[in-house]
């Protein structure tokens, strides 16, 4: 069975471990950073790999995280798994454009004014619910990634079994991450482990990105990569 994966921004750290104190206390399996981000370990994929697994994803949602490029980020990988977000509101705001895309449709809890104790309870009720429905709905299998080392080692590799230039992967990764921001270093490090052409690659990278639109203009954009060099 999956976990809740815990979102937050850092000015909220204090309410996130409040609450996930809370959740565990009832039985529910909680991941939360940086507690559950092993020692030496890469943030981004083990941040990619916890909400991948999650069955549901619990956002600390305030005017610190409205503005948090991290949260947001976590909040699209959550959209592209299909992983259910329920915003745990502690300040009277809305969210702003960039976060409303994907957080119109969801229920939200308010916990404010306080005390914050019933709210956290009645958070508890709404997370056992939902996990209750189907459980074994969300329950997305670990992703592991290989030991491949930093992003140089790994575009040799390519180079070497799949015959992609080390500088193309570079060139690509540049223009994932116009898209999804850091967290392209590790999906095209993984990605470029499995792929046996640059079109294959592209196209796996594509599969990343939420909206038929911005997949586009990334293939686009990798379109003259791979071509011949003076």
């Amino acid at each position: 069975m999956g976990h809740v994966f815990v979102s937050y921004s850092k000015a909220d750290q204090a309410c996130a471990f409040e609450l996930v104190e809370r959740l565990e206390s009832q039985g529910v399996r909680c991941w939360i950073a940086p507690r559950d981000i092993t020692p030496a370990a890469d943030w981004a994929a083990e941040i990619i790999d916890a909400i991948a697994a999650a069955r549901l994803m619990v956002l600390v949602f305030s005017s610190a995280s409205n503005e948090s490029p991290q949260v947001r980020r976590e909040i699209e990988r959550a959209v592209h798994k299909q992983v259910n977000i329920l915003p745990f509101r502690i300040e009277d705001v809305m969210p702003c454009k960039s976060l409303e895309y994907f957080l119109s449709s969801q229920h939200w809890l308010d916990a404010f004014p306080p005390p914050r104790e019933p709210h956290y309870a009645r958070l508890g009720q709404h997370v056992s619910m939902v996990l209750q429905k189907d459980p074994f709905a969300q329950t997305w299998p670990q992703m592991s990634a290989p030991n491949t080392g930093d992003s140089a080692v790994v575009r040799a590799l390519a180079a070497a079994n799949a015959g992609i230039d080390p500088a193309d992967l570079k060139l690509i990764e540049a223009r994932l991450a116009v898209h999804i921001g850091p967290m392209a270093h590790v999906l095209v490090k993984r990605a470029a482990a499995r792929s046996g052409s640059l079109r294959e690659l592209v196209a796996l990278l594509a599969g990343e990105i939420d909206g038929e639109e911005d997949r586009r203009r990334f293939s686009e954009a990798c379109r003259a990569i791979g071509g011949p060099r003076a």
